[in-house]
């Protein structure tokens, strides 16, 4: 009866971490959307990536974050409106700028 009551404390426990929360629409702030683009980074092509370089493109495409994909990286396929997604090649030179 005892391991019955841990493995149901457990169980409630393991439940309750994967429930969401919606975020309240109270307050002074409004949300703010993201958003990105790119073509406001287009200057950065052709340059090495370096964190400055990575930056500036950020800011110019107006992007919440930011990041750099190297060729082959493995990386996550979800779409994030305000990322700026920076492909370089093998040498961290910048070929394109895309948002996503």
């Amino acid at each position: 009866m005892k391991s019955m009551s841990v493995f149901l404390i457990a169980s409630t426990l393991a439940m309750s971490a994967c429930a969401t929360t919606t975020p309240g629409t109270g307050g002074d702030n409004p949300p703010v959307a993201d958003s990105c683009n790119a073509d406001g980074a287009r200057s950065s092509v052709g340059k090495v990536a370096t964190p400055e370089v990575v930056e500036q493109a950020r800011r110019d495409a107006g992007a919440e974050v930011a990041r750099v994909l190297k060729p082959g990286q493995m990386v996550t396929m979800e779409y994030r409106e305000g990322r700026l997604n920076i492909d370089v090649d093998a040498n961290n030179v910048i070929k394109n700028v895309r948002c996503g």
